[in-house]
Protein backbone atom coordinates (compact mmCIF):
# COMPACT_ATOMS: atom_id res chain seq x y z
CA UNK A 1 0.00 0.00 0.00
CA UNK A 2 0.99 3.48 -0.52
CA UNK A 3 1.29 4.33 3.46
CA UNK A 4 3.82 1.89 3.83
CA UNK A 5 6.16 3.65 1.11
CA UNK A 6 5.73 6.88 2.63
CA UNK A 7 9.06 7.07 4.16
CA UNK A 8 11.02 5.65 0.93
CA UNK A 9 9.11 8.59 -1.10
CA UNK A 10 9.69 11.46 1.28
CA UNK A 11 13.69 10.39 1.07
CA UNK A 12 13.55 9.90 -2.74
CA UNK A 13 12.37 13.88 -2.74
CA UNK A 14 14.60 15.03 -0.06
CA UNK A 15 17.60 13.79 -2.17
CA UNK A 16 16.25 15.57 -5.54
CA UNK A 17 18.87 15.45 -8.10
CA UNK A 18 20.62 12.59 -6.35
CA UNK A 19 18.86 10.29 -5.78
CA UNK A 20 18.74 6.80 -6.94
CA UNK A 21 16.97 6.40 -9.68
CA UNK A 22 13.52 4.91 -9.07
CA UNK A 23 10.81 3.59 -10.22
CA UNK A 24 7.05 2.58 -9.04
CA UNK A 25 4.66 0.28 -9.89
CA UNK A 26 0.90 0.52 -9.00
CA UNK A 27 -1.74 -1.50 -9.55
CA UNK A 28 -4.71 0.44 -11.21
CA UNK A 29 -7.24 -2.80 -11.14
CA UNK A 30 -7.34 -6.15 -11.08
CA UNK A 31 -10.10 -8.67 -11.00
CA UNK A 32 -9.83 -12.66 -10.75
CA UNK A 33 -7.41 -14.20 -9.06
CA UNK A 34 -5.14 -12.03 -8.81
CA UNK A 35 -1.97 -11.49 -5.91
CA UNK A 36 -2.79 -8.05 -5.00
CA UNK A 37 -5.06 -5.92 -5.08
CA UNK A 38 -6.11 -1.84 -6.91
CA UNK A 39 -3.93 0.59 -4.45
CA UNK A 40 -1.16 -1.33 -4.24
CA UNK A 41 2.23 -0.63 -4.82
CA UNK A 42 5.94 -1.34 -4.83
CA UNK A 43 9.18 0.32 -5.90
CA UNK A 44 11.60 -0.75 -7.81
CA UNK A 45 15.80 0.23 -8.21
CA UNK A 46 18.07 -1.42 -10.47
CA UNK A 47 19.76 -3.07 -7.68
CA UNK A 48 16.50 -4.18 -5.89
CA UNK A 49 12.78 -3.35 -4.91
CA UNK A 50 10.51 -2.50 -1.94
CA UNK A 51 6.94 -3.85 -1.20
CA UNK A 52 5.21 -6.39 -3.32
CA UNK A 53 2.26 -6.81 -6.15
CA UNK A 54 2.23 -10.23 -5.77
CA UNK A 55 4.94 -13.15 -6.44
CA UNK A 56 5.32 -14.81 -9.33
CA UNK A 57 5.45 -14.11 -13.03
CA UNK A 58 3.37 -11.21 -12.59
CA UNK A 59 6.10 -9.34 -10.26
CA UNK A 60 8.84 -10.81 -12.57
CA UNK A 61 7.74 -8.95 -15.84
CA UNK A 62 6.52 -5.55 -13.17
CA UNK A 63 10.27 -5.51 -12.14
CA UNK A 64 11.35 -5.93 -15.77
CA UNK A 65 9.04 -3.63 -17.09
CA UNK A 66 10.38 -0.75 -14.30
CA UNK A 67 13.89 -1.18 -14.79
CA UNK A 68 13.62 -0.47 -18.41
CA UNK A 69 11.76 2.79 -17.48
CA UNK A 70 14.99 3.87 -15.41
CA UNK A 71 16.98 3.75 -18.34
CA UNK A 72 14.01 6.87 -19.68
CA UNK A 73 13.71 10.74 -18.56
CA UNK A 74 12.29 10.77 -14.90
CA UNK A 75 8.23 10.97 -15.37
CA UNK A 76 8.42 8.20 -18.00
CA UNK A 77 4.97 6.22 -17.44
CA UNK A 78 3.40 2.98 -19.25
CA UNK A 79 0.57 1.26 -18.05
CA UNK A 80 0.39 -2.11 -19.06
CA UNK A 81 -2.44 -5.09 -18.73
CA UNK A 82 -1.46 -8.73 -17.80
CA UNK A 83 -3.87 -11.56 -17.92
CA UNK A 84 -3.71 -13.66 -15.29
CA UNK A 85 -3.30 -17.14 -17.15
CA UNK A 86 -1.21 -20.28 -17.24
CA UNK A 87 2.14 -17.86 -18.68
CA UNK A 88 1.98 -15.89 -15.56
CA UNK A 89 1.05 -18.90 -13.21
CA UNK A 90 -2.03 -17.61 -12.30
CA UNK A 91 -5.64 -19.30 -12.43
CA UNK A 92 -9.49 -18.13 -13.17
CA UNK A 93 -8.93 -15.72 -16.42
CA UNK A 94 -8.60 -12.55 -13.95
CA UNK A 95 -6.40 -9.76 -15.43
CA UNK A 96 -4.41 -6.75 -13.68
CA UNK A 97 -3.78 -3.25 -14.92
CA UNK A 98 -0.18 -1.92 -13.72
CA UNK A 99 0.68 1.72 -13.65
CA UNK A 100 4.73 1.86 -13.87
CA UNK A 101 6.35 5.16 -13.70
CA UNK A 102 9.75 6.45 -13.49
CA UNK A 103 9.40 8.50 -10.42
CA UNK A 104 10.61 12.38 -10.54
CA UNK A 105 11.70 13.58 -6.80
CA UNK A 106 11.17 16.72 -7.92
CA UNK A 107 7.38 15.92 -8.28
CA UNK A 108 6.89 14.03 -4.76
CA UNK A 109 5.52 16.25 -2.76
CA UNK A 110 1.91 15.49 -2.83
CA UNK A 111 3.23 12.51 -0.53
CA UNK A 112 3.62 15.15 2.61
CA UNK A 113 -0.40 15.01 2.42
CA UNK A 114 -1.27 11.86 1.15
CA UNK A 115 -1.78 10.01 4.83
CA UNK A 116 -4.45 7.79 5.20
CA UNK A 117 -8.07 8.68 4.57
CA UNK A 118 -6.67 11.80 2.00
CA UNK A 119 -7.81 11.03 -1.80
CA UNK A 120 -4.88 10.73 -4.20
CA UNK A 121 -5.36 12.13 -7.76
CA UNK A 122 -3.11 10.85 -10.00
CA UNK A 123 -3.70 12.40 -13.43
CA UNK A 124 -1.69 11.56 -16.51
CA UNK A 125 0.55 13.89 -18.77
CA UNK A 126 2.03 13.87 -21.71
CA UNK A 127 5.58 13.48 -20.01
CA UNK A 128 4.76 13.14 -16.42
CA UNK A 129 2.02 12.24 -14.04
CA UNK A 130 0.89 14.83 -11.67
CA UNK A 131 -0.44 14.13 -8.33
CA UNK A 132 -2.32 16.18 -5.14
CA UNK A 133 -3.96 14.51 -2.25
CA UNK A 134 -7.26 16.41 -1.02
CA UNK A 135 -9.79 15.59 1.70
CA UNK A 136 -12.98 16.49 -0.80
CA UNK A 137 -12.76 14.46 -3.98
CA UNK A 138 -14.76 11.41 -5.36
CA UNK A 139 -13.20 8.21 -5.50
CA UNK A 140 -13.37 6.40 -9.31
CA UNK A 141 -13.69 3.14 -9.98
CA UNK A 142 -10.85 1.47 -12.64
CA UNK A 143 -11.52 -1.44 -14.86
CA UNK A 144 -8.79 -4.29 -15.36
CA UNK A 145 -10.67 -4.43 -18.98
CA UNK A 146 -11.38 -2.41 -21.91
CA UNK A 147 -9.10 0.38 -23.65
CA UNK A 148 -5.85 1.23 -21.60
CA UNK A 149 -6.07 4.90 -19.74
CA UNK A 150 -4.16 7.78 -21.71
CA UNK A 151 -3.06 10.76 -21.73
CA UNK A 152 -5.45 12.98 -19.98
CA UNK A 153 -6.70 10.05 -17.76
CA UNK A 154 -7.55 11.00 -13.73
CA UNK A 155 -8.77 8.81 -11.45
CA UNK A 156 -9.04 9.27 -7.72
CA UNK A 157 -8.43 6.78 -5.17
CA UNK A 158 -8.63 6.72 -1.64
CA UNK A 159 -5.69 6.20 0.80
CA UNK A 160 -4.84 3.95 3.21
CA UNK A 161 -8.06 1.08 2.64
CA UNK A 162 -7.41 -1.82 1.19
CA UNK A 163 -10.78 -2.65 -1.34
CA UNK A 164 -12.59 -6.06 -0.06
CA UNK A 165 -12.47 -8.24 -2.84
CA UNK A 166 -15.65 -9.01 -4.44
CA UNK A 167 -15.65 -12.58 -6.11
CA UNK A 168 -19.68 -11.91 -7.89
CA UNK A 169 -20.64 -14.83 -9.81
CA UNK A 170 -23.49 -13.68 -12.03
CA UNK A 171 -23.67 -11.16 -14.91
CA UNK A 172 -27.66 -10.97 -15.09
CA UNK A 173 -29.84 -7.58 -14.42
CA UNK A 174 -28.50 -7.96 -10.38
CA UNK A 175 -25.51 -8.70 -11.23
CA UNK A 176 -25.11 -5.52 -13.58
CA UNK A 177 -26.61 -3.58 -11.11
CA UNK A 178 -24.49 -4.60 -8.59
CA UNK A 179 -21.45 -3.81 -10.43
CA UNK A 180 -22.82 -0.66 -11.40
CA UNK A 181 -22.94 0.84 -8.06
CA UNK A 182 -19.72 -0.28 -7.25
CA UNK A 183 -18.54 3.04 -8.21
CA UNK A 184 -16.42 4.91 -6.46
CA UNK A 185 -16.59 2.34 -2.82
CA UNK A 186 -13.72 0.74 -1.48
CA UNK A 187 -14.76 -3.02 -3.18
CA UNK A 188 -12.68 -4.80 -5.73
CA UNK A 189 -14.73 -6.40 -8.57
CA UNK A 190 -14.06 -10.00 -9.79
CA UNK A 191 -17.06 -10.80 -11.67
CA UNK A 192 -17.69 -14.43 -13.24
CA UNK A 193 -20.62 -16.22 -15.46
CA UNK A 194 -20.48 -19.21 -17.84
CA UNK A 195 -22.84 -17.73 -20.43
CA UNK A 196 -20.86 -16.71 -23.78
CA UNK A 197 -23.35 -14.43 -24.57
CA UNK A 198 -22.24 -12.13 -21.03
CA UNK A 199 -18.51 -11.94 -22.49
CA UNK A 200 -19.25 -8.53 -23.73
CA UNK A 201 -20.29 -6.89 -20.79
CA UNK A 202 -17.10 -4.87 -19.77
CA UNK A 203 -15.29 -6.62 -16.48
CA UNK A 204 -17.07 -10.01 -16.87
CA UNK A 205 -14.77 -13.30 -17.21
CA UNK A 206 -16.67 -16.00 -18.71
CA UNK A 207 -15.42 -19.40 -17.42
CA UNK A 208 -16.82 -22.86 -17.89
CA UNK A 209 -19.21 -24.54 -15.51
CA UNK A 210 -16.14 -27.03 -14.63
CA UNK A 211 -13.75 -24.36 -13.93
CA UNK A 212 -15.35 -21.41 -11.77
CA UNK A 213 -15.50 -23.36 -8.77
CA UNK A 214 -12.14 -23.11 -8.60
CA UNK A 215 -12.82 -19.02 -8.14
CA UNK A 216 -14.02 -20.01 -5.30
CA UNK A 217 -11.46 -21.77 -4.31
CA UNK A 218 -8.76 -18.96 -4.88
CA UNK A 219 -10.56 -16.51 -3.32
CA UNK A 220 -8.62 -14.67 -0.60
CA UNK A 221 -9.67 -15.04 3.33
CA UNK A 222 -11.38 -11.45 3.44
CA UNK A 223 -13.04 -11.76 -0.01
CA UNK A 224 -17.39 -11.65 -0.19
CA UNK A 225 -18.65 -13.78 -2.43
CA UNK A 226 -22.19 -13.21 -3.71
CA UNK A 227 -23.93 -15.86 -5.91
CA UNK A 228 -26.66 -15.29 -8.38
CA UNK A 229 -25.95 -16.92 -11.30
CA UNK A 230 -29.06 -17.39 -14.01
CA UNK A 231 -28.23 -21.77 -12.92
CA UNK A 232 -30.04 -23.30 -9.49
CA UNK A 233 -26.82 -26.33 -9.95
CA UNK A 234 -24.81 -23.62 -11.06
CA UNK A 235 -25.83 -21.50 -7.80
CA UNK A 236 -25.55 -24.70 -5.49
CA UNK A 237 -22.14 -26.13 -6.58
CA UNK A 238 -20.96 -22.82 -6.05
CA UNK A 239 -22.33 -22.61 -2.49
CA UNK A 240 -20.90 -25.93 -1.81
CA UNK A 241 -17.50 -24.66 -2.80
CA UNK A 242 -17.60 -21.49 -0.92
CA UNK A 243 -18.96 -22.93 2.30
CA UNK A 244 -16.27 -26.25 1.96
CA UNK A 245 -13.26 -24.03 2.11
CA UNK A 246 -11.95 -21.96 5.30
CA UNK A 247 -14.30 -19.16 6.18
CA UNK A 248 -14.43 -16.01 3.50
CA UNK A 249 -15.66 -12.77 4.75
CA UNK A 250 -18.82 -13.71 3.44
CA UNK A 251 -20.72 -15.63 1.45
CA UNK A 252 -24.00 -14.75 -0.26
CA UNK A 253 -26.92 -16.08 -1.78
CA UNK A 254 -29.86 -14.93 -4.16
CA UNK A 255 -32.99 -16.75 -3.96
CA UNK A 256 -36.71 -17.34 -2.66
CA UNK A 257 -36.81 -19.19 0.68
CA UNK A 258 -38.53 -22.32 -1.20
CA UNK A 259 -34.90 -22.54 -2.90
CA UNK A 260 -32.87 -21.36 0.26
CA UNK A 261 -34.38 -24.49 1.89
CA UNK A 262 -33.61 -26.86 -0.45
CA UNK A 263 -29.92 -25.74 -0.38
CA UNK A 264 -29.38 -25.68 3.07
CA UNK A 265 -30.54 -29.79 3.80
CA UNK A 266 -29.04 -30.73 0.44
CA UNK A 267 -25.78 -29.20 1.94
CA UNK A 268 -25.80 -30.55 5.62
CA UNK A 269 -26.75 -34.22 3.51
CA UNK A 270 -23.26 -33.41 1.79
CA UNK A 271 -21.16 -32.89 4.88
CA UNK A 272 -21.72 -28.67 5.18
CA UNK A 273 -21.36 -28.85 8.90
CA UNK A 274 -24.07 -26.67 10.87
CA UNK A 275 -21.02 -24.11 12.01
CA UNK A 276 -20.61 -23.41 7.96
CA UNK A 277 -23.87 -23.42 7.15
CA UNK A 278 -24.48 -20.42 9.77
CA UNK A 279 -21.51 -18.55 7.52
CA UNK A 280 -24.27 -18.21 4.57
CA UNK A 281 -26.35 -15.32 4.20
CA UNK A 282 -29.12 -16.32 2.39
CA UNK A 283 -31.35 -14.13 0.79
CA UNK A 284 -28.39 -11.44 0.03
CA UNK A 285 -28.97 -8.60 1.18
CA UNK A 286 -30.16 -6.07 3.92
CA UNK A 287 -33.29 -6.77 5.47
CA UNK A 288 -36.22 -4.87 5.57
CA UNK A 289 -35.51 -3.66 2.16
CA UNK A 290 -38.27 -4.26 -0.29
CA UNK A 291 -38.82 -4.89 -3.56
CA UNK A 292 -37.40 -7.05 -6.80
CA UNK A 293 -36.09 -4.22 -8.94
CA UNK A 294 -32.28 -5.26 -10.00
CA UNK A 295 -31.47 -1.85 -8.52
CA UNK A 296 -33.22 -2.50 -5.51
CA UNK A 297 -31.56 -5.52 -4.46
CA UNK A 298 -28.39 -4.66 -5.83
CA UNK A 299 -28.32 -1.31 -3.43
CA UNK A 300 -29.38 -3.97 -0.57
CA UNK A 301 -26.50 -6.45 -1.26
CA UNK A 302 -23.57 -3.02 -1.80
CA UNK A 303 -24.85 -1.54 1.44
CA UNK A 304 -24.51 -5.63 3.31
CA UNK A 305 -20.71 -5.72 2.05
CA UNK A 306 -20.11 -2.13 3.39
CA UNK A 307 -21.12 -3.38 6.81
CA UNK A 308 -18.18 -5.82 6.85
CA UNK A 309 -16.24 -2.70 6.96
CA UNK A 310 -17.25 -2.46 10.74
CA UNK A 311 -16.46 -6.07 11.86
Amino acid sequence: MLTSLTGSLNRLRAAGAVAVPTAMVSIWASEGSAPRGGGTRMLVTAEGQEGTIGGGQLEYRAIEQARALLALPPGTWRVQDYPLGPLLGQCCGGRVRLLVEHLDPAALDWVQDAEAGALLVTQLCEDRIERGAFKRERATHQSARGERPGVGTRVVELVGERPRPLYLFGAGHVGQAIARHLTGLPIQLAWFDTRPEQAHIDGVTVLPVEEIADCVAGAPAEAAVAILTHDHPLDYHLTLAALSRDPLAFVGLIGSSTKIARFRSRLLADGVSEDALARLTAPIGLPGIVGKEPDVIAISVVAQLLQLRNR
